[in-house]
């Protein structure tokens, strides 16, 4: 992953945090995709891998979800993620606060994560998304916005 894009991310998660964030002591604080920077090939990390370090921080590593600063939905025994395809474009194009992450994930990563979301926290959707899925949906959601 490219720096510019954590520097972004990490820029992006400070402005939604509002100015209370000004007056807090500066900290060291790794971001959500540190696990994944730190790899040597980011096209390598799995479903299970790009949740840990990018979906947890907001989603909680139990997918349970938290309130204060925010609002993030749980993704534990969620129905809404009977719909694969609601999951990809949740991860593709995000939504209110949550980005989109169609400029950093790849088809398969985009299909493993969302397999994994659907397959943990007490979720049983075992249909496995596939890259062809998320290709599909991919070029449907760039036809959309081209019109």
């Amino acid at each position: 992953m490219n720096a510019r894009v954590l520097i972004v991310v990490a820029l992006a998660s400070a402005l939604l945090a509002g100015p209370a964030w000004l007056a807090a002591p500066v900290r060291a604080q790794s971001s959500d995709a540190t696990g994944l920077a730190n790899t040597r090939d980011f096209a390598q990390a799995d479903g299970a891998q790009v949740y840990a370090t990018i979906c947890a921080g907001c989603h909680m590593p139990d997918g349970q979800g938290a309130r204060g600063a925010g609002e993030y939905p749980a993704l534990a025994a969620n129905p809404k993620l009977a719909a694969a395809p609601y999951v990809e474009m949740m991860v593709l194009s995000g939504n209110g606060a949550m980005p989109g992450f169609a400029g950093m994930l790849s088809d398969r990563q985009v299909a493993e994560v969302t397999t994994y979301v659907r397959t943990h926290f007490g979720n049983r959707y075992d249909d496995v998304v596939t890259e062809q899925d998320v290709k599909a949906l991919r070029a449907s959601l760039a036809t959309a916005s081209a019109d």
